[in-house]
């Protein structure tokens, strides 16, 4: 399956993104050489690989969870732009 000019002016009017037709064509053209890529690794024999979830053995590295005493809501909102009744306040982001 290749990118086309459709599938690029679809994307871009979901992501309210603008090319110009040479920045389109090159898309293109990057978009089909990395699906080139994976059909070329889809063609690989994995049956005795094992699947990984990191290359190095790695286990758990987080730290141990400590209770601390969290900050009341007064000293929480002291460095906030605007507040009110005891929340953040904040520009609407949805239309």
């Amino acid at each position: 399956m290749a990118v086309t000019k459709k599938d690029v002016d679809t994307v871009a009017t979901l992501a309210r993104l603008y090319f110009t037709e040479e920045e389109k064509e090159e898309l293109i053209a990057t978009l089909n050489n990395i699906l080139n890529y994976f059909n070329k690794l889809s063609e690989l024999d994995t049956d005795n690989v094992e699947p990984l979830t990191h290359i190095l053995p790695v286990y758990n590295v987080m730290r141990e969870d400590e209770g601390k005493e969290s900050l009341c809501q007064e000293t929480a909102l002291a460095n906030a732009p605007k507040h009110d009744h005891g929340h953040f306040v904040i520009p609407k982001v949805i239309e």
